[in-house]
């Protein structure tokens, strides 16, 4: 069975884990970050999934590359903010690393998405 839509990606489906994983770990985040820390790390993890859902829309590979750019970039917002959690003792260093391990994971299959729209791109099988 091939990719039909993005909810068969992979990559897509383990963001959207990442995403209940972060809310699970913000939620004991003092309220005074409700509006900054807390939002922002929970609006970054949103934002992956998010891009990778709306690239694999677009109608060119291009776009979908470009897409693609944006969610690894929201992978490594989302990566800072963690540790800026982790630094200011929100998070247990234990639980920042379980995030880290799946965010690089991600990472390196956003990676390999990448990689593979670019070979399709460079074979001019889409625009």
């Amino acid at each position: 069975m091939g990719i039909k839509s993005y909810r068969d990606l992979e990559v897509w489906q383990k963001s959207i884990e990442l995403v209940i994983a972060v809310y699970s770990s913000t939620k004991l985040f003092p309220t005074e970050e409700l509006y900054t820390l807390t939002s922002q790390i929970r609006r970054a993890s949103i934002s992956t999934p998010s891009n990778i859902a709306e690239g694999h829309t677009k109608n060119s590979t291009k776009d979908f590359m470009r897409f693609i750019n944006i969610a690894y970039g929201s992978a490594a917002e989302l990566e800072t903010q963690l540790i800026i959690g982790e630094k200011l003792g929100y998070l247990s260093s234990q639980q920042l690393q379980l995030l880290l391990d799946d965010i690089a994971c991600i990472g390196r299959m956003l990676n390999g998405l990448h990689s593979k729209l670019e070979k399709r791109l460079s074979s001019n099988a889409d625009p």
